[in-house]
């Protein structure tokens, strides 16, 4: 098979693998007895054999793999019809299919999980690395460094080379500028301590797993003095996201109460206007926006970055409106027979049953403000009071060379997201999908 067959190979190959691993946890499951569970996992182990076996033939990956999953398939048929299809009836051949639909469906979710997930672990990994480890292709995703010996009161990297028809390990004593180098050999030990000249490119570095972790504290170092090493811009960051927060659930569901729970005229035309400002971009706002702060004198402040969330926004409206308007009326009347005022109403009765889209409008209106990097960028002009996100781009501008450096900053800068998300995210799904059932 040649190589131009390659694009159709793969794919039926990656395909037979998917089949592979879906039958075998189809047959552990529906497998009821020790010894059917044994075969199936004979099998997954002869299908790992059998892949590495294939891996020593020279033929193409790809090849190796379509290979080794066909016969995996004929192994695991012949055991589905010897072993179990005799045994099974309708109810087991029921269970298998959702069986089958539920491995199926988890194996493709987990597969978009891996895509999604890749771009991160590469950030970190990249964080971690020596600049010369990331040009390398294919690349690496490991993060390693030289191996260094103390030799002669000094450290010096460590490299295999061919010497004497033998393969050793050696110690970079001297660089030249004409391309060689002095190395002394360390190993094996019959050869130990012979030195000789040898040229860049014979060496091959002899590394190691070792995570640079000092691209952070490099990263933290280059930035200016009169920012304490970023917590300037931590603390601009904090003030902005915290006033954002607290004016998003304020403004929004205070405005939601009314559109959902009050009757005044002209509520529905007014909410279809509120809807209807969505369809504005935010660019034809700009302009206009502008010119009010800069009349009230707030640019090159915090405050245009905050103060806008206090008027809230028509999506945050609407979804805090649909979980007002699944609230049953019986709870208000009985709040309004106990002398509770609309105010007490929604502030005692209303909000502590929303909590869910409270929950996911906090976790949106955080990622917004800790992301923005518009609003800094119009309105912000003195270094002290600039936000992570602006800072961040400063720094690339900076130090866009040093890709390090620079993945360490974005990690340090999307590690809070992550990590809130990563808490709440029960709580933001919840938010979201309840949205509009009435109870």
């Amino acid at each position: 098979m040649s190589e131009t067959l390659l694009p159709l190979f793969g794919p039926l190959a990656i395909a037979a693998m998917y089949a592979v691993v879906a039958c075998t946890v189809i047959l552990v499951i529906t497998s009821m007895k020790a010894h059917l569970k044994a075969i199936a996992g004979a099998v997954l182990a002869s299908w790992v054999f059998g892949t590495v076996l294939y891996v020593e033939l020279p033929v193409e990956f790809f090849y190796r793999m379509l290979a080794a999953a066909l016969l995996v398939l004929a192994l695991q048929f012949g055991i589905y019809r010897i072993a179990l299809r005799p045994r099974f009836g309708w109810a087991d051949f029921k269970g298998m299919r959702a069986c089958t639909r539920n491995t199926v469906l988890h194996m493709v979710l987990l597969s978009g999980s891996v895509i999604f997930v890749l771009p991160f672990v590469w950030l970190v990994s990249t964080s971690l690395k020596e600049d010369s480890q990331m040009s390398k292709f294919p690349p690496e995703w490991l993060p390693t460094q030289q191996v260094e010996v103390v030799l002669n009161g000094a450290e010096r990297k460590v490299s295999t080379t061919a010497y004497n028809g033998t393969t050793v390990r050696v110690a970079t004593m001297t660089e030249h500028y004409d391309g060689t180098r002095d190395v002394q050999v360390i190993a094996p030990a019959s050869l130990r301590g012979d030195t000789f000249v040898t040229r860049d490119r014979d060496l091959k570095p002899v590394r190691h797993f070792a995570p640079l972790w000092s691209n952070y504290s490099d990263a933290l170092k280059f930035l200016p003095a009169d920012t304490d090493h970023g917590l300037v811009f931590l603390e601009n960051t904090l003030i902005v996201t915290s006033l954002s927060i607290i004016g998003t659930l304020l403004s929004s569901s205070m405005v939601a109460y009314g559109f959902s729970r009050l009757k005044w005229p002209g509520r529905d035309i007014t909410f279809t206007v509120v809807l209807a400002t969505m369809m504005l971009p935010a660019a034809v706002t700009m302009m206009p926006v502008f010119l009010i702060f800069r009349w009230m004198g707030w640019i090159d402040t915090l405050k245009p970055l905050w103060f806008p969330s206090f008027f809230a926004s028509a999506f945050n409206v609407f979804l805090l409106r649909q979980f007002f308007l699944g609230i049953p009326t019986e709870l208000e009347d009985a709040a309004k027979i106990d002398g509770c005022s609309p105010y007490l109403t929604y502030w005692r009765i209303m909000l502590p049953l929303i909590k869910p889209a409270l929950a996911a409008l906090t976790i949106m209106g955080f990622m917004g403000a800790w992301n923005d990097f518009r609003g800094p960028l119009i309105y912000i002009s003195s270094p002290s009071k600039e936000t992570l996100a602006y800072a961040l781009q400063l720094f690339q501008n900076s130090h866009g060379g040093e890709p390090g450096m620079m993945m360490a900053a974005s990690t340090m800068v999307m590690v809070p997201v992550l990590v809130l998300f990563f808490f709440t995210q029960r709580y933001f799904i919840e938010g979201i999908t309840l949205t509009g059932i009435k109870g």
